[in-house]
């Protein structure tokens, strides 16, 4: 499947391991939820970088303790309509401070990529139907916001005012 990163399609070196794959010594690998909770000693022993693919009904802290040890989290969207995910990577980036690739998996949607970037998702995995063309305008759609996103622009505060006092956080 196509990989968008930074705007652009990629090359993705990761690969994904079925529960039952013997866990290579290195190389870089994205395992279930299940089977990084299993394999978490070997984890850290490892040469290559581990991901994980967590889904959308899965509290975030589940791999709080974990996230040293992550270089990639993959966020499941099973239909367009589901946006549980995107609470997940609100949570990893802003309450976890999760700095590693945020990945978006399954229904992903052109459509819903600014949306998404504001959350802190930064790579894509698509299904090719949409061109690239389409991703980089859908990517930049969101010029202006009422709330604040990832990235803590100023000019996303208090409707996109740059002059506007921020609110105290109660």
């Amino acid at each position: 499947m196509p990989l968008i990163k930074n705007g652009e399609l990629v090359a993705d070196r990761w690969q994904r391991l079925d529960d039952e794959a013997a866990l290579p010594g290195d190389g870089d690998v994205i395992l279930s939820l299940d089977r990084l909770k299993a394999d978490r000693d070997t984890i850290a022993t490892r040469s290559g970088e581990t991901g994980v693919i967590l889904p959308n009904s899965a509290q975030v802290e589940e791999i709080e303790a974990l996230l040293p040890h992550l270089s990639l989290i993959a966020l499941e969207f099973p239909a367009f309509t589901d946006g549980r995910a995107y609470s997940q990577a609100r949570q990893l980036r802003t309450k976890l401070g999760y700095t590693g690739q945020l990945r978006a998996i399954g229904v992903v949607l052109a459509d819903q990529a600014a949306f998404m970037r504001r959350v802190g998702i930064d790579a894509f995995e698509t299904d090719g139907r949409q061109s690239l063309a389409t991703w980089k305008k859908a990517l930049h759609a969101i010029t202006l916001a009422y709330q604040r996103g990832y990235d803590g622009d100023a000019a996303t505060r208090e409707g996109g005012r740059r002059d506007a006092p921020a609110r105290a956080r109660t």
